[in-house]
């Protein structure tokens, strides 16, 4: 039988640039948004105390409901094994009976109260295959649970920079509502000494309100992204710090999916269930075959009269009305179903890493080409700006121009975003976004101690006291 056992920073955005912060925050209507705007502001200038991408994994691996329910499912699991040890052993009841006989002649009441035991003394390894099965599910469930956690971890990791990239998103959405606000008071200014057109002010007037749109859109992708975060850890961000370096990753696509292909929960957990489903038809097979068990009674009537009877019983079905052939037909085709699953799985793992290896690529070169998009249109912008002091540019180019370096400086936030989450979705892809893997200096959780205390279906008063210990340790009882 098988044992169970545990198996560059990058360089500050061109949004902050010319910006007060304190006074972003102070201008912002909602105090969240306030807050995460001043939490930008400390970003970039390096804060202390600020809330680091390890302690929102820390957090959503402790509040984490998810996991908690599917631990409790595991340990639903461990139960099972319980449940088939114990059919190995004696089964002891009492009972207690009355009959009544009447005839013509006296009626009469007799009444007996006794004990009888029965255990299982050889069914050509029904119950050694029942307790193999139970234990190579609680093998899956673990592996479930460790599907789960990565699920839950990388949420966080979504959560954390969609929230960065938010504060960014409305700090530059922020700057852009005050330098037009700025042109649109020198175009009005130009307007009142007859220099420019009502087109002009009509033109920055439309520009100024599509960037406030712009803001308010942005806050409320904030306000969206704080919600987010708080259901992946449990709490509200506060000041965020800089991501922090990237993490090891292979060097190739066919090294990272080698070890997907190892150790992705998906892939251990089919292939635990494939051996389940080889087990079941063991099973199936074994039903057919009879069981012998050895029985005893011990028993008093009402007259005082002790029985005692000591037998062993063999017995076979014979005709089932075809439930046995049926069951082992349905357990044949869910082995074959289970194989299937099991190639499948790692067709979804290597895709998945596949996916994962090319958003890094991806991100990697819109970060590039979106660099240069800005120094380039920050060139534009300043030479447009000056030309139309100059009267050869019009106020329609100089907006135009500030709203290309607006859109260059969003598209690089958000690919630098992609970056981030694009390496933990590779760890996750394989098989490696665990809080044990990635030190995340937390209490990781033992499925084993649970196991070990109940999975010799523990009776005895000492093996309880060891179970609630268990229990208590895991904040359960």
């Amino acid at each position: 039988m098988t044992e169970l056992s545990a198996p560059k920073r990058r360089p500050g955005t061109e949004a902050g640039k010319g910006v007060d912060m304190r006074a972003l925050c102070s201008l912002s209507p909602r105090r969240f948004v306030a807050a995460g705007i001043c939490a930008f502001g400390l970003i970039v200038s390096g804060a202390a105390k600020a809330e680091t991408l390890g302690d929102a994994l820390v957090a959503a691996y402790r509040n984490s409901n998810i996991i908690e329910q599917n631990r409790a499912v595991l340990r639903a699991s461990d139960e099972d094994v319980a449940g088939a040890v114990a059919t190995l052993r004696p089964v002891l009841r009492w009972v207690a009976s009355a009959q009544l006989s009447d005839s013509t002649l006296n009626r009469n009441l007799t009444t007996s109260l006794g004990l009888q035991a029965e255990v299982i003394l050889f069914d050509f390894g029904r119950s050694d295959l029942a307790v193999e099965i139970a234990k190579q599910s609680v093998l899956a469930t673990r592996q479930a649970l460790v599907g789960v956690e990565q699920d839950v971890l990388l949420s966080a990791v979504q959560a954390y920079f969609s929230v960065r990239s938010a504060i960014e998103n409305v700090a530059i959405n922020q700057n852009s509502v005050r330098v037009l606000a700025e042109t649109l008071r020198a175009t009005q200014d130009k307007f009142d000494v007859g220099e420019v057109t009502r087109t002009d002010v009509a033109q920055a007037e439309a520009r100024l309100a599509g960037a406030r749109a712009s803001l308010a859109a942005a806050e409320g992708d904030l306000a969206s992204a704080r919600e987010a975060y708080r259901a992946a850890t449990g709490g509200y961000p506060g000041l965020l710090a800089s991501a922090p370096p990237a993490p090891a990753l292979p060097r190739i696509l066919a090294e990272a999916q080698s070890i997907a292909q190892r150790t992705h929960p998906d892939v251990r957990q089919a292939q635990f269930q494939a051996r389940v489903a080889d087990l079941q038809v063991d099973l199936a097979a074994a039903e057919r075959m009879p069981d012998v068990r050895g029985t005893a009674a011990l028993s008093r009537n009402s007259d005082g009269a002790d029985t005692s009877r000591l037998g062993i019983e063999l017995r076979q079905t014979i005709f089932a009305g075809g439930a046995l052939s049926a069951a082992h037909r349905k357990a044949i085709a869910g082995r074959d179903a289970a194989r299937s699953a099991l190639l499948q799985a790692g067709v979804f793992v290597t895709q998945g890493v596949g996916d994962a290896w090319a958003a890094i690529e991806v991100a990697r070169a819109q970060i590039v080409a979106t660099e240069r998009e800005i120094e380039a249109a920050t060139i534009a912008y300043d030479g447009v700006s000056e030309e139309a002091k100059l009267g050869a540019r019009t106020t329609l180019d100089v907006l135009d121009a500030e709203q290309a370096l607006l859109d260059a400086r969003a598209r690089r936030i958000t690919a630098e975003a992609n970056l981030q989450i694009a390496f933990y979705q590779l760890l996750s892809s394989m098989g490696l976004l665990t809080a044990e893997r990635l030190s995340l200096g937390v209490p990781i959780y033992d499925p084993e101690a649970y196991y070990n205390a109940v999975k010799n279906a523990p009776v005895t008063s000492v093996q309880g006291k060891s179970l609630d210990r268990v229990l208590k340790a895991i904040g359960k009882n």
